[in-house]
């Protein structure tokens, strides 16, 4: 059984507190890299990619499955308010009915993501290549099911996973190997750095 370390990366490099203020602070500032995350478009094969879904699952393991978790619900609040906050907007519409539409399920999917990925780095997943691959595998494959539930009710499962998930699958994948390179080697140096 997985022992609970409740030290997540953000404890380590801050002074670990449960004030409101540095809460507050984390809080916002993970929604707003969200934010910056879902308007840059890196040109990928076969579609743009963005780091959304990165930065959704580095938010829950840095921060942990709690405040992971009240961060990407603040960016949805933020997005439900009708801020532009999402990946197409305002182009492709605000607030709510942006949510309700073909990509709901995703933005649903990233908060019960970083809750997962967060809870995992709690039980030092993180702090290995395979753990952390295994964390991020597991947040991603929330993302795409609970989207993926969604989006067929739009278009069919079929055309859901052909048009919803395969041309992402690459870009994630990418995504998957840079946490997987990175989060072990700052832990590492996080751990040579306190002897």
């Amino acid at each position: 059984m997985l022992q609970a370390s409740r030290l997540v990366l953000i404890d380590a490099l801050l002074d670990k507190g449960d004030n409101l203020f540095r809460t507050l602070f984390l809080v916002l500032t993970g929604s707003l890299l969200l934010t910056l995350s879902a308007k840059i478009q890196v040109p990928f094969y076969p579609v743009p990619m963005t780091l959304q879904t990165l930065v959704v699952l580095l938010i829950g393991v840095a921060f942990g499955w709690r405040m992971g978790f009240a961060t990407v619900l603040a960016y949805l609040a933020q997005g439900a308010m009708g801020l532009p906050v999402f990946a197409g907007t305002p182009e492709k519409g605000l607030g709510l009915l942006y949510m309700a539409g073909p990509t709901g399920g995703y933005l649903v999917g990233f908060a019960f993501a970083a809750a997962l990925t967060g809870w995992l780095a709690e039980h030092g997943l993180d702090r290995s290549a395979i753990g952390t691959a295994i964390a991020m595998i597991a947040g991603n494959l929330v993302i795409y099911l609970i989207g993926l539930i969604w989006l067929a009710n739009f278009v069919g499962l079929e055309k859901a996973v052909t048009f919803g998930m395969i041309p992402f699958l690459f870009g994630d994948l990418v995504k998957i190997m840079l946490a997987t390179a990175t989060l072990p080697l700052i832990w590492k140096f996080l751990n040579r750095s306190k002897l």
